[in-house]
């Protein structure tokens, strides 16, 4: 009897770490592919971002919509930016994303895809551009910002830090 307990009690442990295992799984997005020092990131901003899977809640944290959608056919889209711009420094938090991706569904609600860094060119006093995630920051001069897109709640077929997610699309099919 006291090895079916022991047999018992292994059968849980193997079967919380399997459920452990799953927890840190989401298709196209954990593992990264980049390593764990990536994954412990990613899951950060996932979790600091869980909340702003309401727009309203984004919005009475600070968030602002700053663009319509934005989109490169046929490279995709990136959405709706939604901007915390006191966050905009050189100052890079993981948990603290400077930049709220959002695509539009076709009542009208917001879905949160994804999250944007962004330190302001003019600002940024190093010799390289700004890194994050393990990733070097993009130049985008017209704009006069560095910034990196990670698509952490949308899988993008293009690359968890690609520009485009070719899922993302401004104009959604009527219902």
């Amino acid at each position: 009897m006291k090895s079916m307990v022991i047999v018992g009690a292994g059968c849980v442990l193997l079967l919380s770490s399997a459920l452990s295992l799953a927890a840190d799984t989401v298709p196209g997005i954990l593992p990264s592919g980049f390593g764990d020092a990536v994954d412990r990131d990613v899951k950060a901003v996932r979790d600091a971002t869980a909340p702003f899977h309401s727009v309203d809640t984004a919005k009475a944290a600070g968030y602002t919509q700053e663009t319509d959608c934005v989109e490169n056919p046929p490279q995709g889209g990136m959405g709706y930016h939604f901007t915390r711009r006191e966050l905009r420094d050189t100052k890079l938090e993981v948990d603290k994303p400077e930049v709220l991706v959002y695509e539009k569904r076709a009542d009208g609600s917001f879905k949160l895809n994804g999250i944007e860094y962004i330190v302001p060119i003019d600002a940024w006093q190093g010799s390289e551009p700004p890194t994050i995630m393990g990733q070097t920051m993009k130049r985008f001069d017209r704009a006069n910002i560095y910034y990196l897109h990670v698509w952490i709640w949308e899988q993008s077929p293009s690359g968890i830090f690609a520009d485009w997610n070719p899922r993302v699309k401004c104009k959604q099919p009527a219902m």
